[in-house]
């Protein structure tokens, strides 16, 4: 039996517990090979760590499940037709396209969110409507083959979900015992209708010299998707 290949899709920027909590989960998969991989094998710096020995997205010649975390350079990973083309050739023949965080956003350029539900950050969800995606704020979101997740640490839940898919829930169920992962955050913070006012305020704030850039470089992603 020919094994399950995953393919992680990695570009400069990527926020690395988008791809490396996923896969912490998904290398237990039976039967599974999982790539890690960017275009050329670049090395990719990822908030102070860099992942080397990556292997060439242009020389995958297919995949069972394309998986496309976000990151701040996901502005510029959707407009690098290099990085998108790799994106769009793999994930029209992947039996699961997936992401975490603002690796919607790349999905949806590269076309494969129209008139699907998909999850993203919350800060950033409403970019995925001129992509022809309908919003979901959940924190893992399936619409067919497509799996999304919302936001950094929502990545785990992704993964299991996709894990459960892959290999069963009681599989997925023991990996999740064997990892101990009982999430009990110290603070209920984590989603902005759970967090105080003031905090929300402080991170919006933070984030809103990003807002522009992100939506001009969306919106222009969107005017190069092929016609539906």
């Amino acid at each position: 039996m020919s094994k399950l290949i995953i393919v992680i899709a990695l570009y400069p920027g990527v926020t690395h517990l988008d791809f490396t909590g996923p896969h912490q989960v998904l290398a237990r998969t039976p039967d599974a090979e999982i790539v890690v991989g960017s275009v050329a094998g670049q090395d990719i710096e990822a908030e102070g760590l860099t992942f080397t020995k990556l292997a060439d997205l242009t020389a995958v010649e297919r995949c069972d499940v394309l998986l496309v975390p976000g990151g701040f350079g996901c502005n510029d990973a959707m407009l690098d037709e290099a990085f998108m083309r790799e994106i769009r050739r793999l994930g029209a023949g992947a039996k699961y396209v997936t992401s975490v965080c603002t690796g919607s956003l790349i999905l949806g350029a590269a076309g494969f969110l129209r008139g699907k539900r998909a999850a993203c950050h919350w800060a950033w969800r409403e970019l995925l409507t001129p992509f022809g995606a309908t919003v979901s704020e959940a924190r893992v979101e399936r619409d067919g083959n497509v799996i999304t997740g919302g936001g950094v640490t929502a990545g785990l839940d992704f993964a299991f979900t996709l894990m459960a898919e892959l290999a069963g829930r009681d599989y997925a169920e023991a990996v999740q015992l064997g990892l101990e992962y009982a999430p009990a955050p110290p603070f209920e913070s984590g989603r902005p209708e759970l967090a105080r006012p003031e905090i929300l305020a402080q991170v919006q704030g933070r984030m809103q010299a990003a807002a522009m850039p992100r939506s001009r470089a969306a919106v222009e992603a969107a005017a190069r998707m092929e016609p539906a």
